[in-house]
């Protein structure tokens, strides 16, 4: 074998260890930023997959789905409305806590209805909300379990409490999911104001704030 043809087929083995170490590199940042993304969300799919490859595969699906939805904001008076309702439910719980549970799942579903995200099914409506709140999408789960529980065999008190602080996880994601700009206001000396804390500060007020 010559020289000539030694160094070409060096050149090749390089060129193909070059595009492996490539296609290494892309797959390995692709899963880098679905981590970052969907955080435990991601380690929730990795354990319910037979595979890496199909959970990651699952996780871009939700974003492709996502991408085809028009998800919008709410606005003032339907935000207004369904906090007041959100609260009847917090004040209902004390005489009727299975029935309260059973309001909120129902609520948080009109929420995500209002918003665009399909509401046929809660698989999917867990899979498509997951994208835009991976931090609160397991809270989804675990109250939306405790309602079907409750109406199937009944449940105590206190995992129906809890159903509702999960509810209430996933209900304020939804309603304060507006532009960055809406989230804060200003006060009379132009100072930023968290309508969140004043939302509270108002709950706090009229005895209404969630003692879950």
């Amino acid at each position: 074998m010559d020289g000539t043809t030694v160094a070409v087929i060096a050149i090749a083995v390089a060129v193909v260890a070059l595009v492996a170490l490539a296609l290494w590199m892309r797959a390995r940042h692709r899963s880098r930023s679905l981590q970052n993304r969907f955080g435990s969300e991601y380690d929730r799919t990795i354990e319910g997959s037979e595979s890496r490859k199909d959970a990651e595969d699952e996780l871009r699906e939700r974003e492709r789905r996502r991408q085809e939805l028009d998800i919008v904001p709410l606005d003032d008076r339907a935000r207004a409305q369904y906090m007041e309702e959100w609260l009847g439910v917090q004040q209902r719980f004390v005489d009727a806590p299975a029935a309260s549970v059973a309001e909120a799942d129902v609520l948080v579903m009109r929420v995500m209805r209002d918003r665009g995200y399909p509401v046929d099914d809660f698989e999917r409506r867990a899979a498509d909300v997951s994208v835009d709140h991976p931090d609160v999408v397991e809270h989804y789960r675990s109250g939306h379990a405790v309602a079907a529980r409750s109406r199937a065999e009944g449940t105590d008190t206190e995992e129906l409490r809890g159903a509702v602080v999960h509810y209430r996880a996933l209900f304020d994601a939804l309603l304060d999911d507006r532009p960055d700009v809406e989230l804060t206001d200003q006060d009379d000396l132009g100072r930023p104001v968290d309508l969140r804390e004043v939302r509270e500060d108002r709950e706090d007020r009229e005895g209404t704030r969630t003692t879950f």
